[in-house]
């Protein structure tokens, strides 16, 4: 299947919100990147819609619309009735006199082709023929039953969608013509390239705005009150059953919009429990005005539905009816290449997230996956990671901040900007003797140390580091830091005990000071003999001076 949606892998943020909102789970989540599982997608565009970082992107198809337009031959737009809502101001006239600027050679609307389809479902409801008739128009609600429930591929009604009715229509008139269809819906541009040969090329009015507006070209406000234009409501919940004329007493006419709301309607009409009705289904809420490639700022479903019921007329559009034979759409079976899992490796893949126990599969939803199991089917398939899971990681994550606290040879005590204890590991109750932890949690920090040193962080907001401090009162010695995270509003307290140091140092200081004691007494006492001695020495020498002076003496007179 072609891609078109894709992911900007920069902009993938591991929120899991577009599998969370993904209807039938077609995201594949690796390396932190989600990617569209594209066989599996009914490009209803949900993900596009939810993505917070506006990671995902539509194909533009803009240059192939010029391609077209540039190949000389003539070039007809198919405008969806939801541009009203899309456009404000904005009317059929004004939107033909704009795109001609940008080359067409000619623009309608696709209600044209929605009063062709209309007429067909009463044909279908006056033959009684099917038991449940589901209506066709939407291709997101097509491909959930051509690849996911294919029991009801029976149901939906065999024709074509008013994009392809009114460019069959247009080609029908102008034979060598082209035909672009611009509208807020993705999945038409899979719906075109499924069924070739009618719709040449499709745009969204995103692709549509910034084509214009490349080219400056802005609407211009032309009124348009035509009366025949009952069809303009088929973009609107609802909307096709208001333009049917159909009293047929067999059938009830049900309108269902919301992709999940559709399958519960397909699931009750596969297990039987409807019968004789001719459902109007849509993927969007509201229809195709709250489809996904409606400008953000008109996505306003109240607002929208007024517009399109104000601007459609009361009568149908005066059209020539196409053959039944050209109104005939195949719709066949898609088929999945994926398997299913068994239970024995879900359970290997559960136990390795920690759920070895029904209750330990909490199903929250924050990997965005119904329930765990399901999750770990994901996982099996290649479509997602044990990491996913929130709860797994929560208590991975738990188990090491407790081993790293309850291990570290440092005790740590926690305080609220109440100086309340909220947590302390082993080792800080060993320093402050506490047998208990439960005696001491929710109480004032001074039941158990002085906290004078956390009050002053507190009004500081600055931390203090490697505090020599004397706890007297359990006669130690803590090197003690206090950290204030304002993010969190608390206190924490890293004490280390020193208190076998410091009573080695005082060891060494005490053997230290007799050794200087001791060292002093002997050199004192050395001073005292070598005293003793320079005075015997002295005497000595003296006298020796005396004998060789008077030698000296004596040896001159002679």
């Amino acid at each position: 299947m072609p891609e078109y949606i894709k992911f900007k892998k920069s902009n993938c943020k591991n929120c899991y919100k577009c599998i969370r909102h993904c209807p039938v789970k077609s995201i594949r989540f690796s390396n932190h990147q989600a990617n569209i599982v594209e066989d599996e997608c009914i490009l209803c565009g949900h993900c596009f819609m939810v993505c917070p970082q506006n990671a995902k992107e539509i194909r533009n198809d803009i240059e192939r619309v010029k391609a077209l337009i540039n190949s000389g031959q003539p070039i007809y737009a198919s405008i969806a009735p939801s541009f009203v809502a899309n456009y404000v101001g904005a009317s059929i006239k004004s939107m033909e006199k704009a795109l001609k600027k940008l080359g067409f050679s000619g623009v309608s609307e696709t209600a044209l082709g929605a009063t062709l389809v209309k007429k067909r479902y009463e044909e279908l409801i006056y033959a009684g023929n099917q038991s449940i008739i589901i209506s066709s128009c939407c291709p997101s609600v097509n491909l959930l039953i051509q690849k996911y429930y294919p029991e009801a591929l029976a149901y939906l009604a065999d024709v074509l969608s008013p994009m392809e009715a009114h460019c069959e229509w247009i080609k029908a008139a102008h034979p060598n013509a082209k035909t672009v269809f611009i509208g807020p819906c993705i999945a038409k541009k899979s719906e075109a390239e499924q069924y070739p040969g009618t719709v040449d090329c499709v745009l969204t009015f995103e692709e549509l705005s910034e084509w214009l507006e490349d080219e400056k070209i802005t609407f211009e406000p032309i009124p348009d009150t035509s009366a025949n234009s009952r069809a303009r409501l088929f973009p609107t919940a609802g909307g096709i059953l208001r333009t049917m004329d159909c009293d047929s007493a067999d059938y009830e006419l049900v309108s269902v919009d919301g992709i999940e709301n559709c399958i519960r309607a397909i699931k009750d009409i596969i297990n039987g429990s409807l019968k004789k009705c001719f459902i109007e289904m849509s993927a969007c809420e509201g229809s195709c005005i709250g489809g996904p490639a409606m400008a953000k700022n008109h996505r306003t479903p109240v607002r929208n539905y007024l517009t399109v019921n104000r601007y459609a007329g009361k009568k149908d559009f005066n059209i020539a009816m196409l053959s039944a034979e050209k109104m005939k759409k195949d719709i066949y079976y898609i088929g999945l290449n994926s398997d299913t899992p068994n239970d024995s490796a879900i359970e290997d893949v559960l136990k390795k997230m920690g759920k070895t126990k029904p209750e330990h599969e909490l199903n929250c939803g924050s990997c965005g996956y119904d329930s765990c199991r399901e999750k770990a089917a994901a996982v099996l398939l290649g479509k997602a990671d044990l990491t996913m899971c929130l709860p797994f990681l929560k208590e991975k994550a738990e188990s090491f901040s407790d081993n790293i606290i309850n291990n570290t040879p440092n005790g740590v005590i926690v305080l609220n900007e109440s100086l309340e204890i909220q947590q302390l590991n082993s080792m800080a109750q060993q320093i402050l003797n506490i047998k208990n932890a439960g005696d001491v949690l929710g109480e004032h920090a001074v039941r158990v140390i002085d906290p004078s040193i956390f009050l002053e962080v507190l009004e500081s907001g600055e931390n203090q580091y490697d505090k020599h401090l004397y706890l007297a009162e359990y006669e130690k010695y803590v090197v003690q830091t206090v950290l204030y995270d304002k993010s969190y509003h608390i206190l924490i307290g890293i004490m280390r005990d020193i208190t076998d140091a410091e009573k080695e140092r005082a060891k060494k200081d005490m053997i230290n000071q007799r050794a200087i004691e001791i060292t002093d007494k002997v050199v004192e006492k050395q001073m005292r003999v070598v005293q003793e001695i320079a005075s015997l020495l002295g005497e000595t020498t003296a006298e020796t001076k005396i004998a060789l002076t008077k030698l000296k003496e004596s040896l001159g007179d002679e």
